[in-house]
């Protein structure tokens, strides 16, 4: 038997299939065109120190129980019940939180579907997520490694050596243009060691007419880039820091100083001797440089990192590095 078939139908049937493959091919690019978009372009921080302790120790005393309460989720649960305003906040709002979640229930089946819930749980995750986590210390009773749970990140400045800060977050400065200060200045000793908050990548590395010898380290679920500027003149950074080099949490990676706010390289245009650490959240890479940057205020953070800090030695060429790199 002969298979007859009209063209006419069999040109018709094709350019109907293909017009088809075309309407996916669009529908599916202009999906991921969306999906790729639609990242969070605004975050604050602005949680007192207070709701970031009492939040941190009820995860670390709930951690490995029948029900972990995550700080991060407690944050977020908190967050939709204030309208993140937290300018009352105080312990009886923890416990309000406990007796609504009882002993049966989880902060994700309470607030899990809000989507002001979500939203807040991807910022304080990117802000926090790798603060807290599992490490070794040696048992005072046994004398043994053991696991333990709690603060991971530390301080920028190592164990020993003294700084003052102040909420500057936000000032202005006009050196160059006039802008906002996107960090948190720590007044210290040129010289002092400073330390990597988090185990990281550094990114960035040289000579910045505004921020002099600086270093940017970007955290390793790549949320955060950790900005350390100003660092001291002449050996601003610590043996082996260089652009791709991988850092632990509590590295020594460079030392306090005053350069920068000048063209020329290598200068101390600054008035005295300081730190300026910044975070930049980045939801999205296309974040990372340009208008649509999101820096925070760091200040509390710091003081909640004081709780944690590096110790460090001197060798014979007066170079630091850490005893402590969890």
């Amino acid at each position: 038997m002969i298979l007859r078939i009209d063209r006419k139908k069999l040109t018709v049937f094709v350019c109907v299939f293909v017009l088809m493959m075309l309407s996916v091919a669009l529908f599916f690019g202009v999906t991921a065109t969306q999906e790729k978009k639609e990242h969070i372009k605004w975050a604050e921080m602005n949680v007192p120190l207070s709701a970031l302790e009492d939040t941190m120790e009820l995860d670390i005393e709930t951690y490995g129980k029948l029900y972990h309460i995550n700080w991060i989720d407690s944050l977020s649960y908190l967050a939709i019940k204030n309208g993140n305003n937290w300018s009352s906040y105080s312990e009886k709002d923890i416990e309000k939180m406990l007796e609504e979640l009882g002993e049966t229930y989880t902060i994700e089946d309470l607030a899990g579907k809000n989507k002001y819930f979500l939203y807040y749980r991807q910022v304080f995750s990117a802000i926090l997520g790798g603060f807290l986590g599992e490490y070794e210390k040696v048992s005072a009773d046994t004398g043994k490694a053991e696991t333990a749970y709690g603060l991971v990140a530390f301080s920028p400045v190592a164990q020993g050596f003294y700084y003052s800060h102040y909420d500057d977050f936000g000032a202005g400065r006009s050196y160059g243009y006039n802008r906002r200060h996107l960090g948190n200045d720590l007044m210290g000793y040129a010289g002092t060691p400073i330390v990597s908050v988090e185990e990281g990548t550094v990114e960035s590395i040289g000579w910045n007419r505004y921020g002099g010898w600086r270093l940017g380290i970007r955290s390793t679920d790549g949320k955060r880039s950790y900005y350390y500027a100003h660092l001291r003149k002449d050996s601003p950074y610590a043996e082996g820091i260089k652009e791709g080099a991988f850092v632990k949490a509590g590295q020594v990676i460079g030392y306090m100083g005053m350069t920068g706010y000048s063209e020329k390289e290598n200068v101390n245009g600054m008035k005295v001797p300081h730190l300026h650490f910044g975070m930049q959240l980045i939801f999205d890479e296309s974040q990372k440089e340009g208008e649509n940057q999101i820096w925070i205020d760091v200040y509390n953070i710091v003081k909640l990192l004081s709780r944690h800090k590096a110790a460090v030695t001197k060798d014979e060429k007066g170079n630091y590095a850490s005893d402590t790199t969890a």
